[in-house]
């Protein structure tokens, strides 16, 4: 498989577009792991809520489990103590629900400033690659064919050229019609040139 032309111009701008789409592609990673754990900083506060619930309510749950013991008031103690046992849980459960709501937010917020840039270097960079990488190999194997390969690549030349290029040298015409393997060799090179390859 090639990879990159052969010509230097075109190679050195392969390279330059390869490297961009990789620091691009990392920093979009780095900037989605950075923003994801400033934003998870921001459950703190739930996590206090969490645990000041859950705290209040073993307060409240003791106290109610003691005021058990306590004669002719006992019951009522005890029922109005768990009462604040609820207050401790709708407390952890507030906590909870903050925790919930700022993992997802950080998820999310990770996943499209890492999915954005990803998505665009595979509508975008990728295809073009890939398309240099099948053109080209597919010109080099024909390249190695020799004189048959010589003969589809003069004609893709005919083709694809310029009309003005073809026009400007008039005796491509000619040539070709009388399989003059100058000529033929000449349009390869043209095509093989487009390609980004050495003849």
């Amino acid at each position: 498989m090639k990879f990159y032309a052969d010509r230097p111009i075109r190679r050195t701008a392969q390279v330059v577009a390869d490297l961009g789409a990789l620091l691009l592609a990392v920093f979009a990673i780095w900037l989605g792991t950075e923003v994801h754990s400033q934003v998870m900083q921001l459950r703190a506060p739930g996590d206090g809520l969490i645990d000041a619930g859950t705290g209040l309510r073993g307060t409240f749950d003791s106290a109610a489990d003691n005021a058990d013991d306590v004669p002719l008031v006992g019951d009522a103690l005890a029922k109005a103590l768990h009462t604040g046992s609820d207050a401790g849980a709708k407390l952890s459960q507030a906590g909870q629900w903050q925790v919930e709501a700022v993992t997802d937010l950080a998820l999310w917020m990770a996943v499209i400033l890492i999915a954005i840039p990803i998505v665009f270097l595979l509508i975008t960079w990728l295809p073009l690659r890939l398309r240099f990488v099948r053109r080209a190999t597919a010109g080099v194997h024909l390249q190695r064919l020799g004189e048959e390969g010589y003969d589809l690549l003069a004609l893709r030349a005919l083709v694809t050229q310029p009309l003005p290029r073809l026009a400007k040298a008039g005796e491509v015409t000619t040539g070709w019609r009388n399989q003059d393997p100058a000529v033929i060799k000449k349009l390869a090179r043209w095509e093989l040139e487009r390609l980004g390859l050495e003849a």
